[in-house]
C-alpha cells in the first residue's frame, strides 16, 4: 500500500516533539521542484520489493533546497517479529562512516595541525618505513618479496584511497591473505590495527592506484593521536552533538534496540531472505572503526549531508569551512591511475566518490555530485547543482538482486520537475 510521505513526516513530528526539534523542516514536493505523483513511484517500487521478499524493509529520504520533500519506510525491520519499518529505525551504515571520518580529519586540518601532503609516519611512527609487496613475484605460502616504497604514504593518500593499503576482503592478493590471517580488521583497538599494518607490506606503491582499503581506520587512529581524544568521543563532541545526530554512534543502547533494523541476505537459487546478522549490537568497543563502525538513521545522515551541501554549516553550527568542503568534493586522483570498482565517469575526493563526467555511468546525477555507500546497501548522495540530497537505508548482505540504491537514485531524479 502506498503511503503519503508528507503525512508520515507530519504525524511523526507531532508524536515525538523531543526529536522534531532536530528534524530538518519539510516542504511539499512541488514547493521544491519535485512531482508528488512521480515520487509515488518510489513507494510503489520499494513496497513491492518488500512484499515480494526481495528486501525485508528500507527507508528513503529526499531533501531539496534544504527541506525534506519526501520520506517513507517500506516493509519490516524484523521478519520474525513483523515490526513495520519506520523512518527512525537505526541501521549499520558500514562504509558510510568514511565520509564522517574524513570530515573529522579535515576539522583538524583547518586547525593547522598538519598538511595533506605530510607522511602519515610523522604522526603514526609504525607506518614510517613501509615496504611494498612485489606481487608479480609473490608465491602463496612463501615470504612476500618486497621493495622499498618510492615515497611515503601521505594523509591525502589515506583520504583518497591511494595509500597502498588493502582490506583483506574485497581483493585476493597475497597481501590480502596476510590481512585475513592476522585479522587486521578485528584488532581490539585502533592502535592495534595500525601496529599490524606496520608489519605488513603495502599491496601497491603509494599514489599509483585507487584501491579500497583500511585507510579510514588509520585516519581514525590519526584523529586520536592529533586530538588527544578517543575517536568516538571526538565524533560525538565535535560532529554528532552539534549537528543533532542523536542516533549516530558505534553501538545501540538498550533503550533504542527496538529500532535496530535486522540484516538479511539472499540465499539459494530462490534468493530467499535469511537472517544475516544475529547480533543486535556490538559489544563494548575500543576499536572505533573509522571505515565501517557507525550506526545511524536516515534523518541523522540527512543532517550530515545537508551540512556538507551548505558548505560546512547547519542550523548555526559550523563544522567545516566552505573552501575546505570545496576541496574535499573535487576529484583528487591523477589522470590514468587504475580506479578499481569506481563507476565510469567518477573519481574520488577526500572521503567521497565524485562525478567527473556526465553520461558514462548511465545515471542522471550532475557533474560535481558526490556520494558513498555501505556494504549492506545503504547510500547517500549530494548533488550541489540540483541542491538535492538522497539517503537510502536497507540491510541486505549478500545481495543477489538488483542494485537497490541505484534504483532509489534513479527514481528520485525522474521526479525532478523544476
Amino acid at each position: 500500500m502506498i503511503r503519503e510521505a508528507t503525512i508520515v513526516v507530519s504525524l511523526f513530528a507531532l508524536a515525538v516533539p523531543s526529536l522534531s526539534a532536530q528534524r530538518i523542516r519539510r516542504a511539499a514536493p512541488e514547493e521544491v521542484g519535485l512531482s508528488s505523483d512521480r515520487l509515488q513511484r518510489l513507494g510503489e517500487t520499494f513496497q513491492a520489493y518488500a512484499d515480494e521478499g526481495r528486501i525485508s524493509g528500507a527507508v528513503g529520504m529526499v531533501l531539496r533546497n534544504g527541506r525534506v520533500a519526501y520520506v517513507d519506510a517500506w516493509g519490516v525491520r524484523d521478519l520474525d517479529e513483523g515490526d513495520a519499518m519506520e523512518e527512525t529505525d537505526i541501521f549499520r551504515i558500514y562504509s558510510m562512516t568514511k565520509p564522517i571520518t574524513a570530515v573529522a580529519v579535515m576539522m583538524l586540518y583547518e586547525e593547522g595541525h598538519f598538511f595533506l601532503n605530510e607522511p602519515i609516519g610523522r604522526y603514526l611512527p609504525e607506518l614510517a618505513d613501509l615496504q611494498v609487496a612485489n606481487l608479480s613475484e609473490a608465491v602463496r605460502g612463501q615470504p612476500i618479496p618486497t621493495e622499498r616504497a618510492r615515497r611515503s604514504v601521505t594523509i591525502q593518500d589515506l583520504l583518497r584511497h591511494t595509500s597502498g593499503f588493502t582490506y583483506g576482503e574485497f581483493s585476493n592478493t597475497v597481501v590480502d591473505s596476510v590481512y585475513r590471517e592476522r585479522e587486521v580488521l578485528y584488532q581490539s583497538t585502533l592502535e592495534g590495527v595500525v601496529a599490524q599494518l606496520g608489519e605488513i607490506p603495502l599491496a601497491y606503491q603509494p599514489g599509483t592506484r585507487w584501491h579500497y582499503s583500511v585507510s579510514a581506520d588509520v585516519l581514525a587512529r590519526f584523529v586520536e593521536v592529533v586530538s588527544g581524544q578517543s575517536f568516538d568521543a571526538f565524533l560525538r563532541e565535535r560532529i554528532f552533538e552539534p549537528l543533532g545526530m542523536l542516533d549516530t554512534a558505534f553501538d545501540v543502547p538498550a533503550s533504542k534496540r527496538d529500532r535496530f533494523a535486522r540484516t538479511y541476505g539472499h540465499s539459494g537459487p530462490e534468493r530467499a531472505l535469511v537472517l544475516g546478522d544475529t547480533v543486535g549490537v556490538t559489544p563494548p568497543l575500543r576499536n572505533f572503526s573509522g571505515g565501517a563502525g557507525l550506526m545511524s538513521t536516515a534523518q541523522d545522515y540527512a543532517r550530515f549531508a545537508q551540512m556538507l551541501l551548505n558548505g560546512g554549516e547547519l542550523d548555526g553550527e559550523r563544522i567545516l569551512g566552505r573552501k575546505t568542503l570545496e576541496m574535499m568534493t573535487v576529484n583528487h586522483l591523477e589522470d590514468g591511475i587504475p580506479t578499481g570498482f569506481l563507476q565510469p565517469g567518477w573519481g574520488f575526493g577526500l572521503g567521497f566518490t565524485v562525478k567527473t563526467e556526465a553520461g558514462r555511468d548511465g545515471m542522471p546525477d550532475s557533474v560535481g555530485s558526490y556520494s558513498w555507500i555501505g556494504v549492506q546497501g545503504t547510500s547517500f548522495w549530494v548533488d550541489p547543482e540540483e541542491n538535492l540530497i538522497g539517503v537510502f537505508m536497507v540491510q541486505i548482505r549478500p545481495n543477489r538482486d538488483i542494485t537497490f540504491r541505484q534504483q532509489f537514485r534513479r527514481l528520485v531524479y525522474q521526479a525532478l520537475i523544476g
